[in-house]
């Protein structure tokens, strides 16, 4: 059973021209990408290594051998921190989790929900790797009005996008979200959070979820840009930090252009109640 680091050791090696690193071109091969022994070479470790890496029967590559691939595969920052993060889960921890995953906390903090009162009233949401919406100001209710975003209980932006068809709509580039909500999901809250999740979406969103579960991508995170039902167009800023303690994340919107400043004033004219926390 492969893991992983494994996966991703394997799928950026596939994807990579060896002409690109200016290695020599063999012709014919029965897989596309970079010779496993080239990496290998490349790396500094033996092909029968870089096998049991790729196969995941070696789990726990030393720090020397994780940077070495990163270098051989010539992984940018972003690729890196992945790298990383799947060698730790790949490692002792995936072998440790319980026997029946739970689904993460969904408790914000008093002084977390504070902070999201003083951004009113801005666009602003509390959420977590999983795609859950725990929070929000009134403007974020507002856009998203009319979408079917919100319309749950327990909103979960993942499952929005990969269940439900307004969500193609809404989203102007729905396939880079789906992008990174699927990477999203490898990063937390917990190894536990993530099967759990996974086991629950995967059924119903199919081939388009775990593709990119299993292409280990780092996404590109550009402007969000949104179509609303009721017609304007919408390109906003992402800004998000990080509530490390917590596994969550404040996430702000800020319109990028004086177009979508005027329809998000327009959109915030009807109460929507303000600041919203779900339990």
């Amino acid at each position: 059973m492969g893991t992983p680091l494994g996966d991703f050791v394997r799928a950026k090696r596939d994807s990579i021209q060896p002409e690109s690193l200016g290695l020599p071109d063999h012709g014919r091969r029965r897989s596309p990408g970079l010779r496993r022994s080239d990496l290998a070479a490349r790396a500094g470790i033996s092909v029968e290594y870089l096998t049991r890496i790729e196969q995941g029967r070696d789990r726990n590559p030393s720090i020397a051998v994780v940077n070495a691939l990163a270098d051989a595969l010539s992984l940018d920052a972003a690729e890196r921190t992945h790298l990383r993060y799947l060698t730790k889960i790949s490692g002792g921890e995936c072998m440790a989790h319980q026997a029946r995953p739970a689904p993460p906390s969904r408790h914000v903090r008093p002084s977390v929900l504070r902070t999201l009162r003083l951004l009113e009233p801005g666009i602003a949401l509390v959420t977590n790797r999983m795609g859950d919406v725990l929070a929000h100001t009134g403007a974020f209710e507002a856009v998203t009005n009319g979408t079917g975003l919100l319309d749950s209980d327990t909103p979960n932006l993942t499952r929005y996008v990969f269940t439900d068809p307004r969500a193609r709509s809404f989203f102007t580039d729905w396939d880079d979200i789906a992008d990174e909500r699927a990477f999203d999901l490898w990063l937390g809250p917990s190894l536990d959070s993530h099967e759990w999740f996974t086991a629950e979406l995967a059924p119903l969103a199919g081939p388009e979820l775990t593709r990119r579960l299993n292409r280990h991508v780092v996404p590109r995170r550009g402007d969000l840009r949104l179509r609303h039902p009721s017609g304007p167009e919408l390109r906003l800023v992402r800004e998000t930090l990080e509530l490390s303690a917590d596994a969550q994340q404040l996430v702000v919107l800020l319109p990028a252009d004086e177009a979508t400043d005027r329809a998000v004033d327009e959109l915030r004219r009807p109460a929507h109640g303000g600041l919203r926390a779900i339990s």
